[in-house]
């Protein structure tokens, strides 16, 4: 197919130029143009490809960007992208020096509102329309949010404050029944029974009683439909709602009939759709490592759940799942809740291992707090993609838990060198603790073949060293202990260097760093976390209260944002490669 169409449009003005009988095939054109760059760079698919009749309907009907358009999350935005003066860069999505796979405010003034979390979007676009108001400004301001994100606290607290407003706010849902992972719970439910009966809802629809303008449901993919009922609500005063109903990976069969993996397939053959076989690999997901040790343990101990925020493939908990279904929880975009039940049912008894990616732990960083460590409940966290996770940029790194839960009282931090590492603290972790622990893992795979070993019990609180010497010590925690090994093997003579791992953030192995202080003169730390009240943070301090005079130089994320690239080019600019190391060390010893 030709992009006869999509070639004469850079902005959503030369879009509105258009004739509404050509936006079919604009649609087809731009479902095309991010097939065929997906298919070789990779990205997210299935999200975009089932909200194309609703962007170009969105930026034909609305005056953007003095509209204001506000999308949840952003995984869905690439049409958006594409629409609004980055189609000739679109390639570089994702990639190091390209465009983020998100909205981001300093890319474009299209992108009103920087992204990449859930449930977001209401409260953005209320605080934009309220602006507005204040200001004497008149424009249109839109949330565009789906049926999992919706489902969240925040995106309920939203709704809550804006139906009693007259701000000129419309929230469009996206009902498409899954996120990443098919949408779960009661709210699910009952929008899939507002698809099913009319009859009911209009008597009983929770939106109207929130004091919204609720119409729909309406069907996503036509184009009639969408652009008289968006002409019709600019005209409605107040808070407005539209519910409509999309097929997340629309035009492409196989998106459309596995929507789980073809949120982020990874390379396809554009022509025929299918997934492109991946070079096997004899190593194992660190996710892999957590899901299939996690059942393996709860087949011995009854006591033991598996709670998760909608990431129950993401987080491998799915084995959980498909063997223990009623010890398997996952409680949709809901990190607060996820912690604070994890915390109620230690209470009475049982062992939760709560699993949420690093990154949206800090969602629920007061529930950790509050709920957890103030009363010392003994959760398990399992923080998988902690560290840097490569194209997903700035808001999906894991780069901050080290630093915001080791200032905890009560609370276990641990990171794993490797697989069998991960492994046996698990085991530990359900034989009974007396305080709670976050255990951080990363993104990718490891490098045992064979990790499946017998159980061994962790002692709380004690490092270990990998390598002895006597002129420079080098410190790390978790895996990029990797990164200082490869840097070691490349050295002509490393003799005089240590190598130790310490495991522990929290509570810090002092005997062990004491023998360190009274042995060396030079001390490098390094981590995938933040330098900023990160483990080398934690070091100096210690450093400090033994008024330890050696040097210690520390090595990790700098005190900025991250953006996109591959994890090698990111841990690179980071100065956390082994190449970096190896540099480091060079210069020291």
């Amino acid at each position: 197919m030709s992009q006869k169409l999509l070639n004469t449009i850079n902005y959503p003005s030369d879009l509105r130029k258009l004739p509404t009988t050509d936006l079919p095939s604009v649609a087809k054109e731009l479902r095309k143009f991010i097939i065929d760059v997906v298919a070789t760079k990779e990205g997210h698919l299935g999200a975009s490809l089932g909200v194309i009749e609703l962007t170009i309907a969105l930026h034909y009907c609305f005056n953007t960007p003095e509209d204001l358009l506000v999308w949840d999350v952003g995984h869905q935005a690439y049409g958006h992208k594409i629409l609004t003066g980055r189609k000739d860069i679109f390639d570089t999505n994702r990639q190091l020096g390209g465009i983020s796979g998100f909205p981001k405010r300093s890319e474009s003034n299209f992108d009103t509102f920087g992204v990449g979390h859930s449930s977001t979007s209401i409260s953005a676009a209320l605080g934009m329309a309220i602006a507005s108001k204040l200001q004497g400004k008149n424009k249109h301001h839109i949330a565009v949010i789906g049926d999992a994100s919706i489902a969240s606290g925040m995106a309920f607290e939203a709704l809550n404050h804006a139906g009693d407003t007259n701000a000129n706010l419309l929230v469009i849902l996206n009902d498409n029944a899954i996120g990443i992972d098919p949408s779960v719970g009661a709210l699910k439910d009952y929008l899939t029974r507002i698809k099913s009966s009319r009859s009911d809802i209009e008597q009983h629809n929770i939106f109207e009683a929130l004091n919204f303008d609720y119409s729909g449901p309406i069907d996503g993919h036509n184009f009639e439909e969408l652009i008289r009922e968006l002409e019709r609500l600019k005209k409605v005063e107040g808070p407005k709602f539209l519910h409509v109903i999309t097929t997340k990976g629309k035009g492409l069969r196989q998106a459309e009939e596995n929507q789980v993996k073809y949120h982020a397939p990874g390379k396809f053959d554009k022509v025929s759709g299918d997934v492109l076989p991946k070079e096997k690999s004899s190593f194992t997901k660190f996710q892999d490592v957590f899901g299939k040790t996690i059942v393996e343990l709860a087949r011995e101990n009854d006591k033991i759940v598996g709670i998760t925020p909608a990431m129950l493939t993401g987080s491998s908990l799915k084995f959980m799942l498909d063997e223990f279904p009623e010890r398997t929880f996952d409680v949709g975009i809901a990190e607060q809740h996820a912690v604070t039940l994890a915390a109620g049912m230690v209470a009475e008894g049982l062992v939760p291992y709560c699993n949420i990616y690093s990154t949206f732990l800090q969602r629920a960083y007061d529930q950790v707090i509050h709920d957890v460590a103030l009363q010392n409940l003994p959760v398990i966290f399992c923080l998988d993609r902690a560290g840097l996770v490569g194209q997903d940029g700035a808001t999906h790194h894991g780069a901050f838990d080290i630093a915001f839960l080791r200032c905890i009282p009560n609370l276990i931090v641990f990171a794993p060198r490797n697989e069998i590492e991960l492994r046996n603290i698990l085991y530990t972790a359900q034989l009974g603790l007396e305080n709670p622990i976050a255990i951080r893992y990363p993104r990718g795979k490891g490098r045992l073949k064979n990790w499946q070993v017998p159980f061994e019990k962790i002692e709380i609180g004690k490092g270990s060293i990998l390598k002895e010497g006597a002129d420079l010590a080098v410190l790390s925690i978790g895996t990029i202990a990797n990164n200082v090994t490869d840097a070691l093997s490349s050295l002509e003579n490393t003799n005089g260097i240590a190598h130790y791992d310490l495991r522990f953030v929290e509570p810090l192995d002092q005997e062990l760093v004491l023998s360190i202080f009274k042995k060396f003169n030079k001390i490098i730390t390094i981590e995938d976390g933040t330098v900023n009240g990160g483990f080398g943070s934690a070091i100096l301090e210690f450093a400090h209260q033994q008024k330890y005079k050696g040097d210690i130089h520390v090595l990790g994320i700098p005190h900025e944002f991250i953006h996109h690239g591959t994890t090698d080019e990111l841990q690179k600019e980071c100065g956390i490669d082994s190449d970096s190391i190896k540099s480091c060390i060079e210069k020291l010893r």
